[in-house]
């Protein structure tokens, strides 16, 4: 069965940024930027964090995953958003902001 994440990150630095970001686009769907939507196997999990743990400093950068139940129940309708449609970010690179 697959759980439905939210996963955000602050990544410090942008080379961190960009890996971080190519790496999540295996994974999920962007929401936004530093934002993804992953229905993830409980094995697919611990490939996230694995593949996560050796990118990140872990003094600097933090990443959340946050379990928003099964994909195929609550956990798709948990996502709601105000304002403006949301754009697909799959595509796109991450934005670095100087």
């Amino acid at each position: 069965m697959r759980n439905r994440y939210i996963v955000s990150y602050d990544i410090s630095d942008p080379k961190r940024l960009r890996h971080v970001f190519r790496t999540m686009k295996g994974f999920g769907d962007a929401l936004q930027y530093s934002v993804f939507r992953c229905d993830l196997s409980p094995s697919q999990r611990i490939l996230l964090i694995e593949a996560l743990t050796p990118i990140i400093n872990h003094n600097e950068d933090q990443v959340l995953l946050i379990d928003l139940g099964p994909s195929e129940g609550r956990g798709r309708e948990s996502i709601e958003v105000l304002g403006r449609p949301r754009e697909d970010l799959s595509n796109k690179g991450p934005a670095v902001i100087v």
